[in-house]
């Protein structure tokens, strides 16, 4: 992964913030927005909702991306036909 930061300004419930990811975790985000066809600014609105206040809006984004990551990478069981 690279050593760098790259940093984004986003408007978070009516509250300009910057967030600084590695560029490997902005792919990825990217990615999950693309998914859900959805703008990044608005999932990473969404996600934040979800955030705990005592957790870093930075940290919560790389576990989410972690997660989806971990999510598309299980082999998905089909649905049984009844």
């Amino acid at each position: 992964m690279s050593a760098h930061l790259r940093k984004r300004s986003l408007i978070l419930s009516g509250h300009d913030t910057s967030v600084a990811l590695e560029p490997e975790f902005w792919q990825v985000l990217e990615d999950m927005a693309r998914a859900h066809n959805q703008p990044l600014p608005v999932l990473v609105a969404q996600l934040d909702t979800e955030r705990r206040p005592i957790q870093s809006l930075a940290s919560f984004l790389r576990v989410q991306a972690l997660l989806w990551l971990q999510k598309q990478s299980t082999p998905q069981t089909p649905a049984s036909s009844v």
